[in-house]
């Protein structure tokens, strides 16, 4: 026999060797290769391809707030102010209603997320479980499908939707890009109308409180017969002033001519009688103006208390209109809006699952399982000994 035939003669058979490493290697094949290898065959063989979908997008006011603190792009972009931190809460406000259920509600009305997450093609893994599943495992699912990320450092949000076939994950970005935008709106409406209602309300007050003054104004000069009261009393008071200054005069002609001619001359007579009609009148306009509670100046009284209270409340009313109008602009800077910093893409090539990078993830961490593992057993074997 030779060298030669000796050494095959003395070699192990396949089966035998192969036990002898399953013996020593048992336990890396079954916590290593195998969980490995079966990850790699569900990816490369089973696994569906999945799109991704991605836009980018920011909330901004109509004053060019930014709804981050002004520094390194956000600067660069010129954007910055005391105001943004309201601009801030609202993006984040809208990420998050992005992701809520009030959202998947809406979206399985329009686009039917069910059918649209059971695709034919999808495999039985990575696709939606159920036909009919309940709120709240369909929103499970949506979030592990769609991501939207709020970037506080430059205020810009990124949105991204994974399907199984390229327009659906196209089709489900724009459709929550313009439910953010519609949200937005709503925002706006009702930020806007709270906003203004204190001024407004006020401004409402004041107007009717004003129109109340003005009918009542309207009723005394219907009631009275006089559209101008005061002009009326200023009248009477120069028709009282002028029949006084005839009054004094006739009385100084009077006593001039007895001076002249003696009383008993007819000139004398009518000039008295001249005096007592001068008299009579004089008596009768200041009874008319002042004698009592139906005079022009009773009623006077009355007409000036609300002409004063008329003049006060325009001066509110106008008062009121500026807070209004101040209030209203203010809003008005204050409306949101989304500003589409990247479109939503038409994906060509699939980017999950991620095939090599995962397999080489399991591949590493189990590698550490077992290599923790066998460092704790090689211990208490050392100990035992």
């Amino acid at each position: 026999m030779t060298p030669a035939e000796g050494q095959i003669e003395s070699k192990p058979p396949l089966q035998v060797r192969a036990r002898r490493w399953w013996k020593k290697n048992k336990w890396f094949a079954l916590v290593v290769i195998l969980p490995t290898a079966l990850v790699a065959t569900y990816l490369y063989a089973m696994a569906s391809d999945q799109y991704v979908s991605e836009a980018h997008y920011l909330v901004r006011t109509q004053g060019g707030n930014n709804p981050a603190p002004a520094s390194g792009i956000t600067a660069a972009l010129g954007f910055g102010g005391g105001g943004g931190v309201g601009a801030a809460s609202e993006a984040q406000s809208i990420s998050d209603y992005l992701t809520s259920h009030d959202v998947v509600q809406t979206l399985q009305k329009k686009l039917n997320l069910v059918r649209l997450f059971r695709r034919p093609e999808a495999d039985i893994v990575s696709r939606l479980p159920v036909e009919n599943p309940t709120p709240e495992f369909l929103l499970r699912y949506y979030q592990s499908q769609v991501d939207v990320y709020y970037d506080v450092d430059n205020g810009i949000t990124t949105l991204k939707s994974r399907a199984f076939r390229p327009q659906d994950a196209y089709l489900l970005t724009r459709t929550l890009l313009d439910l953010g935008e519609q949200r937005v709106n709503e925002m706006n409406i009702r930020g806007f109308s709270d906003a203004v209602a204190l001024s407004r309300r006020q401004l409402d007050e004041a107007e009717r409180a004003l129109t109340q003054v003005q009918a009542q104004m309207t009723q005394y000069r219907q009631s009275e017969r006089d559209v101008d009261p005061a002009g009326s009393a200023q009248a009477q008071i120069g028709l009282v002033s002028r029949l006084s200054q005839e009054l004094s005069a006739a009385r100084s002609q009077l006593q001039t001519t007895r001076g002249l001619i003696g009383d008993g001359s007819p000139q004398v007579e009518a000039l008295r009688q001249q005096v007592r009609s001068l008299e009579a009148q004089v008596n009768a306009q200041n009874s008319r103006l002042t004698g009592g509670s139906g005079t022009i100046a009773a009623g006077l009284g009355g007409y000036e208390r609300l002409r004063i209270q008329q003049e006060l409340l325009v001066k509110r009313y106008d008062a009121a209109g500026a807070v209004y109008e101040q209030a209203r602009q203010n809003a008005v800077r204050q409306q949101l809006y989304v500003v589409r910093v990247v479109d939503p893409n038409l994906p060509v090539k699939s980017i999950y699952p991620k095939r090599a990078l995962t397999v080489l993830t399991v591949l590493c961490a189990l590698l550490v399982i077992y290599a923790i593992g066998w460092l704790i057993a090689a211990g208490v074997r050392e100990h035992a000994v």
